[in-house]
């Protein structure tokens, strides 16, 4: 996705330094992936309480494999289309049991438009969810206090 700079950045066009290094007063392209996009809504999405996981069933489970060798898709279950200054989102998700689910994908929509258009600088057009899957937790499991008995006691 390609795009021009329609805003300056900080001191471009002044010809006044930002951070001490000299600013060109021409200005350039930007060119910003769709994965790098996508990465960023997909931070955004799970940092909203009552999301439990990203993605459909095959991209949890190879999420999990990612995981337990200590990588981190953050992008896994986000899709985008980018447009020349606006982008689309669609989200797949696995939500909490207990979570009201319509205001779960609010929450998630203002997360997501908030964080693409403030670091990405897009306009954001739409944020599709589906939610997949609730997650139910086990039983808390309640920790047993076992004692230990005298080794008399067990020989006997």
């Amino acid at each position: 996705m390609e795009y021009q700079n329609s805003q300056p950045v900080a001191g471009h066009g002044s010809g006044l330094p930002v951070a001490g290094l000299p600013v060109p007063a021409a200005t350039g392209r930007t060119v910003i992936s769709e994965a790098a996009v996508a990465k960023v809504a997909g931070i955004a999405a799970r940092s909203v309480p009552g999301v439990y996981s990203l993605g459909s069933g095959p991209s949890r489970a190879l999420g999990a494999f990612r995981d337990a060798v200590g990588s981190a898709d953050h992008a896994a279950g986000v899709r985008v289309e980018v447009g020349e200054t606006q982008v689309a989102v669609d989200i797949d998700l696995v939500a909490v049991y207990g979570t009201p689910l319509h205001a779960l994908a609010d929450q998630i929509r203002a997360a997501v438009y908030s964080a693409v258009e403030e670091l990405v600088g897009l306009e954001v057009i739409e944020v599709n969810i589906e939610i997949n899957d609730v997650y139910v937790p086990g039983p808390a499991k309640v920790a047993a206090s076992v004692e230990a008995r005298p080794v008399r006691e067990a020989i006997q």
